[in-house]
């Protein structure tokens, strides 16, 4: 039973990624979630039962830049002239 308040969500919830860690191994790749779950650096899951969920989310997705990867500086403050 989850002594968090509010209630972590259940592992068979929408969002049992949601629940906290309560054991975390980086070097490893892996954390322990509080309903249970073992979830992965990979965004894999191993649900409490046995089931597993593979990865479902992209990790390795380029960062999305503005225009053609130029970099243009910060935006103006609202009512500031223009450069």
């Amino acid at each position: 039973m989850c002594p968090h308040t509010p209630t972590c969500p259940d592992a068979a919830a929408p969002d049992r990624e949601a629940a906290r860690t309560i054991i975390s191994h980086p070097e490893q790749g892996w954390s322990l979630l509080c309903n249970g779950i073992v979830i992965f650096d990979d965004t894999g899951e191993l649900l409490p039962g046995g089931d597993s969920i593979g990865p479902h989310r992209p990790t390795d997705m380029p960062l999305q830049t503005q225009g053609a990867g130029h970099y243009s500086g910060p935006a103006a403050a609202p009512g500031s002239p223009a450069a």
